[in-house]
């Protein structure tokens, strides 16, 4: 009886767990949007990674801070807009552990995807690892596949 009430305890925390997770990741892509550095950082662990669209872009969270802060210095931010996401925090008894995926929009390249994980820490969720990648269509990949080969 008493594994199953808590069992129904973790179930119906669930949800907010998930918002609270979703709340980090929005406030990720509005900082970035408004070029606004400091809390953009923010919604990341010190020990971060960002892993860009080139395979050359894995970057630790002081190479992507040092990479970045050019931009947002001069206003200058990106807007990739949530279109559609899928949180899942791990089944863990900490439940400290969350994984996504998002589908987002972005003026310049269109349909993209953005995907990680977050880690539950003292002052709340931050992003451990964030993974951007661009969609190719199944039909379309060997063209892009050629293309990349040419270069």
């Amino acid at each position: 009886m008493i594994a199953a009430a808590l069992m129904m305890l973790q179930l119906s925390a669930a949800p907010a767990e998930t918002a609270s997770v979703e709340r980090t990741l929005d406030a990720m892509h509005a900082a970035a949007s408004v070029a606004d550095g400091e809390a953009y950082f923010a919604t990341f662990t010190p020990d971060a990674r960002f892993i860009g669209t080139d395979a050359g872009e894995r970057w630790s969270l002081p190479e992507f801070r040092a990479y970045a802060t050019p931009y947002f210095s001069q206003g200058k931010g990106w807007t990739y807009r949530p279109t559609a996401r899928t949180v899942t925090v791990a089944p863990i008894d900490c439940r400290c552990i969350a994984w996504f995926d998002e589908v987002l929009d972005n003026d310049a390249y269109g349909t993209t995807r953005g995907s990680g994980v977050l880690r539950l820490t003292e002052d709340g969720w931050k992003i451990e690892q964030y993974v951007l990648s661009f969609t190719v269509p199944n039909d379309k990949a060997r063209a892009v596949v050629d293309a990349i080969k040419a270069d």
